[in-house]
């Protein structure tokens, strides 16, 4: 079965900024999320959807996929988390051609 896993990390977060990239035991909050979707082998790919380089770069180091940044109109605290999951999936099926039977996602900071 082909499946995939969005992990949505905002960089504009105004309650806690930067809440996906803080430091927690020495490493960003993110890279959590990532080490567990990829220990649990069930995903085909996982994605980090994102309008940060900075978490970009950090995702892409700790083993997702993020070769795009979100566009503004996904960006904002008035975005729905549906809009830029699918915008990712889309994203991934139009680079890659291929589509998926299931898709997760998966928050940063839970």
């Amino acid at each position: 079965m082909n499946s995939v896993c969005t992990i949505c990390a905002r960089g504009g977060s105004k309650g806690v900024p930067n809440k996906n990239i803080k430091l927690l035991n020495g490493i960003p909050l993110i890279v959590y999320t990532i080490q567990q979707a990829i220990e649990s082998k069930l995903f085909s790919r996982i994605i980090v959807s994102t309008d940060s380089q900075t978490i970009a770069s950090i995702a892409i180091d700790a083993g997702a996929e993020c070769w795009f940044l979100r566009p503004k109109y996904l960006s904002t605290d008035k975005a729905s988390k549906l809009d830029v999951i699918l915008h990712a999936v889309k994203k991934k099926k139009k680079k890659f051609k291929t589509s998926y039977d299931l898709v997760f996602d998966l928050d940063a900071t839970s």
